[in-house]
């Protein structure tokens, strides 16, 4: 049992930016952010024993990520306020220029404005995921995830103009 822990507490570790990136794109707040990768965390450990290996991990947990962060968001029925984030949130390494902080900030405040399902596409599109792993992780077809993900970059961009955040 330690050794499974153990191997899976440094594949969480390796991979742990997925959750943090998640977290952010769902949630707003510092402390729903903290929330939400808690309950990623206990889904992806109690999850584990199923993980076969057939395809990569990261694979997996992005599957394990999303779904959490889906039935999370709907089992609490959160509604995203549209504040801008919170200052003292870390948005990237503090070795980032302030330029690029700031405009990191812009797109999570503007991605909070999309539906979950969006959020969804475009976190798997910033991952460099194909339209193909994008379909495979959402459980759609490949030409339904690439006319969802034009339609869901192309509604961040008018978000992202309309709230005066152009780059």
């Amino acid at each position: 049992m330690e050794e499974t822990e153990n191997i899976f507490l440094a594949l969480i570790n390796q991979h742990k930016g997925i959750i943090h990136k998640i977290s952010k794109m769902y949630m707003n707040g510092a402390e729903e952010q903290r929330d939400l990768f808690q309950e990623i965390a206990l889904q992806l450990w109690k999850a584990y024993p199923t993980f076969k290996g057939n395809a990569k991990f990261s694979t997996w947990m992005y599957r394990v990520c999303l779904n959490t962060a889906l039935i999370y968001f709907k089992k609490e029925n959160r509604k995203v306020d549209k504040t801008p984030l919170d200052e003292n949130i870390d948005v990237i390494d503090v070795n980032e220029s302030t330029e690029k902080e700031e405009k990191l900030a812009y797109l999570y405040t503007a991605v909070q404005e999309l539906n979950v399902i969006e959020k969804a596409l475009i976190f798997l599109f910033l991952e460099n995921q194909s339209h193909r792993e994008i379909a495979e992780n959402l459980g759609i077809s490949e030409v339904n995830a690439r006319v969802k993900l034009n339609r869901t970059k192309e509604k961040l961009q008018f978000i992202i103009k309309k709230n005066g955040y152009e780059f």
